[in-house]
């Protein structure tokens, strides 16, 4: 079972977020303005789904992202940590995204808190939880 929002809270809470890298979890496309689309299943279990979703229904929701949030998501590599992520942005939109390091730390931490995405530096932590 995973990990619930309050216990995901706790682990980033005792992380330096600046040194954290980003990893997507979840599939995504691109629509016809260039923007980010989230593809988020409608259920976990893929029997259950095809059980309860009629033929020719979407079995995901979309969740659509505007200009930022669609740069910030493209721009996790699973190898830049959040600090190289923000000053890529910055250099890309200027005063656009500023203040830079408050909007992709909480863009990010609601991404986390969703399970859209996750940082590799936690994962021991999020095992541990799990176990216990």
């Amino acid at each position: 079972m995973g990990l619930n929002i309050f216990q995901r809270r706790r682990i980033l809470k005792g992380a330096n977020y600046l040194e954290l890298t980003p990893v997507r979890t979840q599939a995504f496309e691109i629509d016809d303005d260039r923007k980010v689309v989230l593809l988020v299943p409608k259920f976990s279990n893929k029997k259950l789904s095809n059980f309860l979703i009629p033929k020719g229904k979407p079995t995901h929701f979309k969740i659509h992202f505007d200009e930022l949030g669609s740069a910030t998501w493209l721009t996790i590599d699973d190898k830049m940590n959040v600090n190289q992520l923000c000053m890529l942005l910055s250099e890309k939109f200027g005063e656009q995204i500023h203040p830079v390091y408050e909007r992709v730390t909480k863009f990010l931490t609601l991404m986390y808190e969703q399970r859209y995405i996750t940082f590799k530096e936690l994962s021991d932590a999020e095992k541990r939880l799990r176990n216990t």
